[in-house]
């Protein structure tokens, strides 16, 4: 008899859920060391979460060195300038327009590169909405990795990305501070709308 999702050996267990999800929480002050082999981990992770038809149009740059802090402190908020610069590392999460080109490649069985040729336009929609979807894999691989993570807005686009991606295709969406938060600085917790402010069966 097939298995179902819920059944035993297929749901992972309660801890698992809380560090994926019930206690995780968005850190605002992040420490500790996270090394170049803890990020490769986090990509080889992150990778195998699923796109429309495999695009994959999410790009990483991992900020870590002080170079590249400098770079990026400009562009940050003011409000979230210090904590950024204090990470060990920064993931700016951008998004590649001409993702299509790597799609016969990525997605062999069928010609959906022809799917998205023509003006640049016309792919801006499928880059951003599966590219963010990667960001929150990374959030969850983060997570999954024992790290703990501070995804956030607050920056100006622009100059991320004529700093990082310029002569590109490549545009900034998100920034995802990455490290190891105290869980005795957090604010209490804020609620959540319940299933049935937020959803419905048909």
């Amino acid at each position: 008899m097939p298995s179902t999702p819920n059944a035993p050996g297929r749901a992972l267990d309660a801890a698992s859920l809380d560090q994926l999800f019930r206690t995780a929480r968005t850190h605002n002050e992040l420490g500790g060391d996270v090394g170049d082999e803890d990020l490769r981990q986090l990509y080889d992770l992150l990778k195998w979460g699923p796109t429309s038809a495999n695009m994959g149009p999410a790009r990483f740059v991992f900020v870590k060195s002080a170079d590249a802090k400098a770079k990026l402190a400009p562009a940050l908020d003011e409000g979230n300038r210090a904590k950024t610069m204090a990470a060990p590392v920064t993931v700016i999460v951008g998004f590649d327009e001409d993702f299509h080109e790597k799609l016969p490649y990525l997605f062999p069985h069928t010609d959906a590169k022809s799917w998205f040729d023509g003006p640049r336009e016309g792919r801006s929609v499928a880059a951003f909405r599966n590219g963010t979807l990667q960001g929150a894999y990374l959030i969850l691989a983060a997570r999954a990795l024992g790290l703990d993570t501070g995804p956030m807005s607050g920056f100006n686009n622009a100059m991320v990305d004529e700093a990082f991606f310029a002569g590109t295709t490549i545009k900034s969406n998100f920034l995802v501070n990455l490290g190891h938060g105290d869980p005795d600085k957090l604010f209490p917790r804020s609620p959540r709308l319940a299933f049935d402010e937020a959803a419905r069966i048909l």
